[in-house]
């Protein structure tokens, strides 16, 4: 049976700053030129005083921050920038020479001390930061440097699963994708409780064989900021809704029944926010937190009672399998729920061969293919003499460009293959064509006949029904098939897009994705860009500003088609694989 061998390098945290580079920059050029400063909101966690600590590493700024227990304090926040007594206007007066000024957790500030920041703002000789939470009552005079315009506003979103793989590679090495995803399910998208998470599994991390990745296996740890998190919302329930709390908390992922439940103290909860119920019914917890302090908290004769039996989580993986399985005949593979296969593969459980065959297959189909691999390894962790779970797995390195037998050298033998539609996506339609039906036929059809237009509705289609890297590979055959320049480079433009979304992808058709006519400047700037360097690093390179590497870099996203510095590694040269 494959191990996972234990690794017992510590990590190091915090961990680097990653990501944002487009909101970092943002934020950077409001603080140059005559511009008076940004506010930045968004969710708790989500990263605002770590953005702005970036932006201002290495300059010369003054700080402040809100609290809770300072807000009835006159100009708190302050006190150490000003005199003891201090009037309105004399605080002004006495902050007008600092050139730029930090002010954190805006929200929790005093009125004067909020007053003295919108007083700053006015005036304008004080480059003003501002960070402030989503979703909490903030004094007016903050919320009016939005509201009024004095300030631009920068509104952060929570990291994406794509953005939070990137902090954890960044702080971690790389991850298996199973390992990243479940993070970002716990976390949320709070990189606070995302860096505690990863700090308190740095010691379960194992190395997955025959890759450079580490995987975490096994209950969820129970940090101190993890009973702090979930303890104010779950200490809210009565005893009847507690109960009902650890029979979900037990039941999960596994659909609690109606006919055997509290229906009164589930709609308190549902009310409180404490679960959801989805369009199916099935009732879940409100934070995958909850569960694993549920069942912590439970004693041994509790956890007997309400733990389920080995055969319901088999009834309920056959389940999830024959609805996977179900979905790839339609030839629609849009994401669907499977709670229970996650929820085994996270406490270290043994995957059946046969269920981890058909979920791997199903996120290949997806694109996303270091997923795939994952499943497959976890089916051959479990038997290892597995012939489909290995099967997949030998697909999957293919399209990662990493084949153990390269099959595209011979086409009249992939021609034979059970599934003849990668003869089309390797460009020879012609030997499958009458083999295939529906989506599949129509994009062999309009290859043959090399119709842009065409391929690119096949490739809508094909998005439309969560094919997603072949939906990538129609756009960048359309790419060629195109008369018009205008229609070319927006059928690159969809491929880049898409392609970044399938894990590191490496195949025929995604390696015609190349770059456009650029100057000899612009086409230094792109590689360095593409390389991972920010536009800070490659002006200090070039002997630039960074003005200047911003300028050159637009001019060349309207050449290239692309919308940003994520797309040019697919622009520049064949993907390379990146971290799941």
């Amino acid at each position: 049976m494959t191990t996972y061998e234990r690794d017992a390098t510590p990590l190091e945290l915090p961990w680097p700053f990653a990501g944002r580079e487009d909101e970092l920059e943002l934020v950077r050029r409001a603080l140059t030129g005559g511009r008076r400063g940004i506010v930045v909101t968004g969710p708790a966690g989500c990263g605002k005083t770590r953005l702005v600590t970036e932006a201002v590493r290495g300059t010369d700024c003054a700080r402040a921050a809100g609290t809770p227990e300072s807000r009835a304090l006159p100009f708190a926040a302050f006190a150490h920038l000003l005199p003891e007594t201090v009037t309105l206007h004399r605080a002004g007066q006495l902050l007008a020479g600092v050139r730029t000024l930090v002010v954190d957790d805006a929200h929790l500030l005093d009125d004067a001390s909020a007053a003295l920041v919108h007083q700053l703002a006015v005036h304008g000789r004080t480059r003003l930061l501002v960070v402030a939470t989503d979703g909490t009552p903030a004094p007016g005079a903050i919320s009016r440097l939005w509201t009024g315009e004095l300030l631009p506003r920068l509104t952060l979103e929570p990291p994406a699963q794509e953005e939070i793989a990137q902090l954890l590679t960044a702080g971690a090495g790389p991850l298996d994708p199973l390992t990243a995803g479940r993070l970002h399910r716990l976390s949320q998208g709070d990189l606070r409780l995302l860096r505690d998470l990863l700090g308190a599994v740095r010691g379960r991390l194992t190395h997955v064989p025959g890759t450079g990745e580490r995987a975490w296996r096994g209950p969820v740890p129970l940090t101190t900021a993890v009973r702090e998190r979930t303890a104010r919302v779950l200490g809210r329930a009565c005893p009847r809704e507690r109960e009902t709390l650890d029979r979900l908390a037990f039941a999960e992922p596994l659909p609690l029944h109606l006919d055997d439940a509290d229906i009164g103290a589930l709609e308190v909860l549902e009310t409180d926010g404490l679960i959801r119920v989805d369009d199916a019914g099935t009732i879940r917890l409100a934070h995958p937190l909850h569960g694993p302090v549920l069942r912590a908290a439970a004693g041994r004769l509790r956890a007997r009672r309400l733990a389920r039996t080995p055969d319901v989580y088999a009834a309920a993986l056959d389940t999830e399998s024959a609805a996977l399985a179900h979905r790839i005949d339609l030839a629609d593979v849009r994401a669907v729920p499977t709670p229970v296969g996650e929820w085994l593969v996270a406490e270290g459980g043994t995957l059946p061969c046969g269920y981890a065959a058909v979920r791997a297959r199903f996120a290949r189909l997806r694109g996303e293919l270091r997923d795939a691999a994952a499943w497959a390894r976890e089916g051959l962790r479990g038997t290892p003499s597995d012939a489909s779970c290995q099967d997949e797995l030998d697909r999957t390195s293919v399209l990662l460009g990493e084949p153990a037998v390269d099959i595209r050298g011979d086409l009249d033998a992939l021609a034979n293959l059970a599934d003849p539609y990668d003869a089309v996506r390797l460009g020879a339609p012609e030997k499958v064509i009458d083999r295939l039906t529906g989506v599949f036929a129509r994009h062999a059809d309009a290859l043959t006949r090399a119709d842009g237009p065409a391929l690119d509705e096949v490739a809508e289609e094909l998005e439309r029904r969560g094919f997603t890297l072949f939906a990538a590979e129609a756009h960048a055959q359309a790419v060629g098939a195109h008369r018009d320049p205008r229609a070319a480079r927006h059928s690159r433009t969809r491929a880049v897009a898409l392609a970044r979304r399938c894990q590191g992808a490496r195949t025929p058709a995604l390696s015609g994705l190349v770059l456009g006519e650029l100057t000899t400047r612009q086409r230094q700037i792109v590689t360095l860009a593409a390389a991972g360097l920010s536009n800070r690093q490659i002006a200090e390179r070039l002997t630039l500003s960074i003005r200047t590497v911003g300028n050159h870099l637009y001019s060349a996203y309207a050449r290239l088609g692309a919308n940003d510095r994520g797309a040019l590694p697919w622009l520049t040269e064949m993907p390379e694989a990146q971290p799941a």
